[in-house]
C-alpha cells in the first residue's frame, strides 16, 4: 500500500526586507506527520547546501520528495511548521490532522 502524501507548510520571512513573509510548502509521501517534517527539513537542508556550494539543487529523490529551488535571504521557521495530510492535487485541501 502506498504511503499517504503530506503537506508541510513552513512560515518564511525575508531577512532583507523586514515585514515580508510567506509560507514555503513541501509535499511528499511519509508514514507519519513527524516523518514528513523530518524529510522536508532534510530536503531543504540539501538544497541550501548545494546552492551555497555552487552546485545544482538535488532533485528526484527516490522517496518522492524534492526541493525545486532555494531563496537566499529567507529564513524558515521550522518550529512553527504545520503538517497535515495532503488530500487533492487540485484543491490542496487537507484531510484529518490525526497522526497515523
Amino acid at each position: 500500500m502506498p504511503l499517504p502524501y503530506f503537506e508541510v507548510d513552513v512560515p518564511i520571512r525575508s531577512t532583507a526586507q523586514p515585514g515580508l513573509r510567506g509560507v514555503h510548502v513541501f509535499t511528499g509521501p511519509a508514514d507519519s506527520r513527524s516523518a514528513a517534517l523530518r524529510i522536508a527539513h532534510a530536503v531543504y537542508d540539501a538544497a541550501r547546501a548545494a546552492q551555497q556550494a555552487g552546485d545544482e539543487i538535488p532533485c528526484g529523490r527516490a522517496d518522492g520528495w524534492t526541493a525545486r529551488g532555494y531563496r537566499p535571504g529567507w529564513e524558515l521557521d521550522w518550529q512553527a511548521a504545520t503538517v497535515g495530510r495532503w488530500n487533492s492535487p487540485y484543491t490542496w485541501g487537507r484531510v484529518s490532522d490525526l497522526e497515523l
